[in-house]
């Protein structure tokens, strides 16, 4: 590629502050060799001479060495309920489980038999008349007295 020598009124490659591309422009003025002032051929537009920026391609070395680190996945509320039935339904045992009733009254720790959810463990105490229960299905929010 042969490099001319510009002077005003050449043809060259320059960003649009207009357009925002790099279009062909024409050079009005110069400061010693470098173009001063140009005006963009597509939206006749006048501004200072802005280098077009050159994208950079990634080099090998820099490929290899800024590998993405895996992200870590955040489990949802249904898996982590999940896993913790695992780990509670070892130590379960259906004989110390109390039948769940609404009239019956429960507390932190307790092992339920419920008639639908089936063996479950009391979590937490909501309000006066309520409790949180971990089954195999998840959490539940159930009335007791």
């Amino acid at each position: 590629m042969e490099s001319k020598e510009l002077s005003a009124g050449s043809i060259i490659e320059a960003r649009c502050s207009k357009c925002r591309d790099i279009l062909n422009h024409t050079i009005i003025a110069m400061v010693d060799d470098t173009p001063a002032l140009v005006m963009c051929n597509t939206c006749q537009g006048r501004h200072k001479y802005r280098v077009p920026k050159v994208k950079k391609t990634p080099t090998a070395k820099t490929a290899t060495t800024a590998t993405p680190k895996p992200r870590k996945s955040r489990k949802s509320p249904q898996e982590l309920e999940c896993e913790q039935w695992q780990e509670l339904s070892v130590a379960l045992k259906r004989a110390e489980a109390k039948p769940y009733g609404i009239d019956s009254s429960f507390s932190v720790n307790n092992v339920i038999l419920h008639p639908v959810f089936g063996l479950g463990k009391v979590q937490r105490k909501v309000a006066t008349n309520k409790i949180e229960v971990l089954f195999e299905q998840g959490m539940k929010l159930l009335r007791c007295a």
